[in-house]
């Protein structure tokens, strides 16, 4: 599983022209289900989630988590993280996770991480715009496979 965590001042995602989800402070997360994912990867990433701090305490040093400063969470799937460009101009999709597994787990991660914070999604393969104000700039990357 693969996060691309972006610390965000305000996002919000759109679908037909309709705002569908919208967070103030906290994190917008675009997430990606690998083949092969189970429920521990999604603990692995959202546990992550709930506990990497790269929000600025009094010291302005990044040692504050979405929990400490009740920041919101914005979810949104998409499965082109788990792109292989390596060879040739194309993508390959080859090594995410059928849509019915990569739902079940990106559910799974956003009930678990809403029992801690608050969190929107966007709508599971639908075409959607994200609006992101990147906080910062703060972005980090995480896999449950620990790739990088």
């Amino acid at each position: 599983m693969r996060a691309v965590v972006q610390r965000v001042k305000h996002s919000s995602v759109t679908v037909d022209n309709e705002i569908v989800g919208k967070i103030n402070h906290g994190f917008m997360v675009l997430l990606g289900v690998e083949k092969g994912d189970t429920e521990s990867d999604m603990t692995y990433i959202a546990d992550k989630l709930l506990n990497l701090r790269i929000f600025e305490d009094e010291e302005e040093k990044m040692n504050l988590s979405i929990q400490d400063v009740k920041g919101e969470m914005l979810v949104v799937s998409q499965f082109t993280l788990l792109a292989d460009c390596r060879k040739g101009r194309r993508p390959s999709f080859i090594e995410a996770a059928r849509p019915d597994e990569a739902n079940d787990l990106y559910m799974k991660l956003v009930e678990y991480c809403r029992g801690r914070v608050p969190v929107e999604t966007g709508v599971f393969q639908a075409d959607m715009q994200v609006d992101i104000c990147n906080d910062g700039p703060v972005t980090v990357m995480l896999d449950s496979n620990k790739k990088f």
